[in-house]
């Protein structure tokens, strides 16, 4: 039987999930997948992502990562690879595969999300610098690989992204499935 806490936790109000994330073991099937059989598309792919300061645990490191992004309604379905063995969520104990990876919450303000998490005593296991202005953690609450949230402070300007891959969603047709940005 679930307990019933006085109160939902404190990560709740951080804000709603605004993304589901895999990392699949063939991520060209992957992606074929969630377009041909669930309709999900126009993905929007992102070669050699790359966190600014990006720690993992507390230590430095550099892991690149290519993401494919498309929306299913208001959702993000996000899919990741990358080639890199650098410490980070995708090599090690933290790089399930083929299941959910992490779910994502957008916030305004980053150190309140650190702090709720530190309340909730959940570890950050990932930290970084997205663009100029924009911050990125991704925390275990406590169960574990595949159980991650990453909570994203945007940068300046991705808002206009964001709605333009959730346009182009909305009306899709299913012609030019995957689109290369730049």
């Amino acid at each position: 039987m679930i307990p019933n806490p006085a109160a939902p936790g404190p990560l709740k109000k951080l804000g709603d999930v605004i993304q589901i994330a895999f990392f699949p073991t063939d991520f060209d099937a992957a992606m074929k997948y969630w377009i041909e059989t669930v309709g999900v598309g126009p993905f929007f792919v992102l070669n050699d992502v790359q966190l600014g300061e990006m720690k993992y645990k507390g230590q430095p490191t550099d892991a690149p990562f290519t993401m494919a992004i498309g929306y299913w309604g208001d959702i993000q379905i996000e899919l990741i690879k990358t080639d890199s063995t650098a410490p980070s969520l995708y090599h090690g104990e933290y790089a399930v595969r083929d299941r959910l990876h992490h779910v994502c919450v957008f916030v305004d303000d980053i150190k309140a999300a650190r702090a709720a998490c530190a309340e909730a005593g959940a570890e950050v296991i990932v930290e970084g610098k997205v663009g100029e202005d924009g911050e990125v953690i991704y925390v275990d609450p406590g169960q574990g690989p595949g159980y991650v949230i990453e909570y994203l402070q945007p940068m300046s300007g991705s808002e206009g992204l964001f709605q333009m891959m959730k346009d182009a969603a909305r009306d899709w047709d299913g012609t030019d499935p995957v689109r290369v940005l730049q």
